[in-house]
């Protein structure tokens, strides 16, 4: 790979690429961000919320990347954005280019002559390409990755170590699936006969569509019939499970430990907390938000933030709110009898 020092920029220059407000001495240069608490002098740094506003009394920071709002008291050098947690993203990735890997087959890498492979491809050691993958220009496969026959994957696409992709699969440009992932293994499907399973052969594919990212030993598998499809944009954290059929709408984003459950759909933009659970054959509408540890058992229809999470506390506490949930069906019948009582008994006095 190659790997070179990070350039120095001025904030002139950075503002000249990127766009935003530049208040302040333009020929100031930074080499590196930084948070507010650790910057040197040569770092940049970014502020969105308020809570952190003390840290710009004791910063070293060269410079500060803020909104509008928090810019009015500063007299540091500053970038103002309309949204500097994005911004500060890029310039984090002007400085912190992905290393690029020299094109070429490494001499361990197996590869099936019936295989396409476009101008600029890398193959890293140990690596395996069955018949018929076609790989766009450009991509990017790890040690010990393996591409099941038939496999596509775009032009950019980045595959890291140990990647396994199952036969037929197709995935977009750009695609970054980290260490460990897996893609189009067989859904859990399974027949009960005679007291016995049976195993329902998994005949369709995953298909990802370009810019997605999906995290380490995560899993996504493929569809019983039809495919299991992941949009354009999704961000899939690590350890996360995609059952068979499911469909995940563009540019969503689920953080780790989540399992989706075969067959639901989920609309785009949507956010999705860690280890949040999500039954089969559902469906969340458009830009839902749903927070950590939430368990949805029926669909979601209107966009909003969705919550089922139950706070942790003192053991003997917990306990007893336990056992007040489980009488709260019987609770709920008693004052129901309750209130026909009383409108009855208001009526009898009328």
């Amino acid at each position: 790979m190659e790997n070179q020092l990070p350039p120095s920029l001025s904030l002139g220059e950075i503002v000249g690429r990127l766009g935003g407000e530049l208040i302040g001495d333009a020929s100031v240069k930074v080499r590196q961000v930084a948070t507010l608490e650790k910057a040197a002098p040569d770092t940049i740094a970014f502020l969105a919320n308020e809570r952190y506003l003390g840290q710009l009394k004791t910063t070293r920071a060269g410079a500060v990347i803020v909104g509008a709002k928090l810019s009015e008291p500063l007299d540091m050098p500053r970038i103002v954005a309309v949204n500097p947690y994005a911004y500060f993203a890029r310039v984090s990735a002007l400085f912190n280019p992905v290393p690029a890997n020299v094109a070429g087959i490494h001499p361990a890498a197996v590869v099936h002559p019936q295989a396409i492979l476009g101008a600029g491809v890398y193959i890293g050691p140990g690596a395996v390409i069955e018949a018929g993958v076609t790989l766009g220009k450009n991509c990017s496969i790890g040690a010990g990755t393996c591409l099941g026959a038939g496999v596509e994957v775009g032009e950019g696409g980045m595959l890291y170590p140990n990647v396994t992709v199952y036969h037929g699969c197709k995935l977009g440009k750009r695609v970054i699936i980290h260490a460990g992932a897996v893609i189009g293994a067989d859904g859990f499907g399974i027949a009960m006969d005679d007291g016995r399973w049976l195993k329902v052969p998994q005949i369709g594919r995953v298909v990802i569509g370009d810019d997605v990212e999906i995290g380490a030993n995560t899993t996504i598998d493929r569809g019983a019939i039809d495919d299991t499809v992941i949009e354009d944009g999704v961000k899939l954290d690590n350890q996360i499970q995609v059952g068979h059929n499911v469909r995940i709408g563009a540019h969503t984003a689920i953080a780790a430990c989540v399992g989706i459950a075969g067959s639901s759909r989920i609309g785009r933009l949507c956010r999705i907390g860690g280890a949040s659970g999500i039954a089969g054959h559902l469906t969340i509408t458009d830009n839902v938000e749903i927070s950590a540890h939430t368990l949805v058992t029926k669909s979601i229809t209107e966009a909003g933030t969705y919550t089922g999470a139950y706070p942790f506390e003192n053991n003997r506490d917990w306990r007893r709110n336990a056992a007040s949930l489980r009488n709260l069906g019987e609770l709920t019948t008693r004052v129901r009898a309750m209130e026909q009582e009383l409108k009855q008994g208001k009526k009898g006095k009328s």
